[in-house]
């Protein structure tokens, strides 16, 4: 997908595995696009995230992400569970997971991209900053890049 074959209403089934409200919220307003339908799915940990993709439970609905933001710190099963989990799953594997954390720890980035993270984002304290991260990450991913469907 690239700009000149860009449609403005190109639906982006989008998981977002955290377990911190205010960042559900930031995360969610940065998403927020003219040119980009995001349809955003909220789970608080890799237990929820698991039976939303499982389509388990109040989630037998679910559609398929089309990409997942996932913070590593959570209660339950956290971020560096789930990500080893989605990644050694053959009906998970081929969807594109952007660790979003607070951590910059060496160990989490090693971690995270030995087990196949597609991208790995530390969240900015700074609000601004923030959006920022976030519409770099809307726009490589939703924009340029092609998603498997």
């Amino acid at each position: 997908m690239n700009e000149a074959n860009y449609t403005p209403l190109q639906r982006i089934e989008v998981l977002l595995v955290d377990d911190d409200e205010a960042d559900i919220k930031l995360t969610c307003r940065a998403l927020e696009s003219d040119r980009i339908v995001n349809h955003i799915h909220m789970v608080h940990d890799g237990v929820e995230a698991l039976e939303f993709l499982r389509r388990e439970g109040t989630f037998v609905h679910a559609p398929r992400p089309d990409i997942i933001f996932l913070d590593l710190n959570m209660p339950r099963m956290d971020g560096r569970e789930l990500l080893r989990e989605l990644k050694t799953d053959d009906q998970f594997a081929s969807i594109p997971v952007v660790i979003l954390t607070t951590s910059d720890a060496e160990e989490d980035i090693d971690r995270s991209y030995a087990q196949h993270a597609n991208s790995y984002i530390t969240k900015p304290v700074d609000l601004k900053q923030f959006k920022k991260a976030i519409q770099a990450i809307e726009q490589y991913w939703f924009s340029v890049v092609k998603l498997p469907r």
